[in-house]
């Protein structure tokens, strides 16, 4: 698979999300700017909002990473963020009451706005950079994960499900701008246990962009008309078991890498398809999950040779983290990623 080189990308338009990485570091993207906690009021939503900084932790004492080979992120800015979402939606999230809805903890509604920006937006921010750098990356080494992002409900002027930015839409408009000569059809995998109603709303009408969405049809966001952008609609039922998840993720990522034959693959690895999960409602097994993650990252590398980059997404228990280290740990081992280019 053809790959940019770093004098390749010294061409392009000035982008300050990008950013050169050494041989020796992997396209793993994490900051400790990733984790939010402000006056325990994360508490009041069921999201682990330390989750990210786990699954890097996981890493490094599986010895897989070190300090030195994480790839840091820069902030999205408001000019990043201008290139998808409106000036309404943005100047919205100057009230803290505005901010409570999309979070969906409504006590933060009486915080002082400056609060929830350094404590909740800025984290926010550092991972939609994360998730446009590693574009970047996979273009590069033929893979990336941002170990956090994947904010699915946010379209370019709404909010929700504690998405604030439309970081999936706003990697694939910077495919677009940037890697115009390359990047012409990008394939969005959605397997996340709800409805990535955010992206398609931003999609709806984009040829360029072909969504397979794997979700719990009885849960939220229940977004009907967001459902029309959905070349690949597969509506699962309550307590779905590992044999029916994985038959069905596969037969229909076989179809859609077939069908429409992309340059590059937006995969959201979301992990509230676990049993017990208190918001996905699904019955996938820690291993299920990690065959999941195989099954994808196989079709798209090995068989396809295709880009991919990898979002965490949702997942709201506390053993998420490792079961998200332990599917890394399992592609590496399996040889579908290397800190070489693949």
């Amino acid at each position: 698979m053809a790959s940019y080189s770093n004098d390749d990308l010294s061409k392009l338009p000035k982008n300050l999300l990008y950013k050169n990485i050494d041989r020796n570091q992997w396209p793993i993207v994490y900051s400790s700017n990733y984790n939010i906690g402000f006056l325990y009021l994360e508490k009041l939503h069921p999201f682990d909002s330390s989750k990210w900084g786990s699954i890097i932790n996981f890493l490094r004492q599986a010895k897989m990473i070190i300090d030195e080979t994480i790839v840091d992120p820069n902030e999205a800015t408001i000019e990043d963020l201008l290139k998808v979402h409106t000036k309404r939606y943005l100047s919205s999230l100057k009230w803290s009451i505005a901010v409570a809805r999309v979070l969906e903890i409504p006590p933060v509604a009486l915080l002082p706005n400056f609060i929830i920006q350094w404590s909740v937006l800025k984290p926010l921010r550092y991972q939609t950079g994360g998730t446009i750098l590693a574009g970047k990356l996979a273009l590069e080494r033929g893979w990336a994960i941002n170990v956090g992002g994947g904010f699915h409900h946010c379209s370019s002027d709404s909010g929700g499900g504690f998405c604030a930015y439309a970081d999936l839409t706003l990697l694939i408009i910077n495919l677009f701008t940037y890697f115009s000569d390359r990047i012409k059809k990008v394939l969005i995998v959605d397997l996340d246990a709800h409805q990535g109603n955010g992206h398609e709303r931003d999609f709806m009408h984009d040829d360029r962009v072909f969504i397979m969405d794997m979700y719990n049809r009885h849960i939220y966001p229940r977004d009907h008309h967001a459902k029309n952008a959905i070349q690949c609609k597969i509506e699962l039922d309550n307590q779905t078991d590992d044999k029916t998840y994985l038959r069905l993720s596969h037969n229909n990522l076989k179809n859609s890498l077939n069908e429409f034959q992309p340059d590059f693959v937006v995969y959201n690895a979301g992990t509230d398809i676990l049993q017990g999960d208190p918001l996905g409602n699904l019955d996938i097994t820690p291993q299920g999950l990690i065959i999941r993650d195989e099954i994808v990252f196989s079709k798209c590398i090995r068989e396809k040779h295709i880009p991919i980059v990898m979002c965490t997404s949702g997942g709201y228990q506390r053993t998420n983290a490792r079961v998200v280290a332990d599917s890394i740990l399992n592609l590496y081992t399996k040889k579908l990623i290397s800190c070489e280019s693949i």
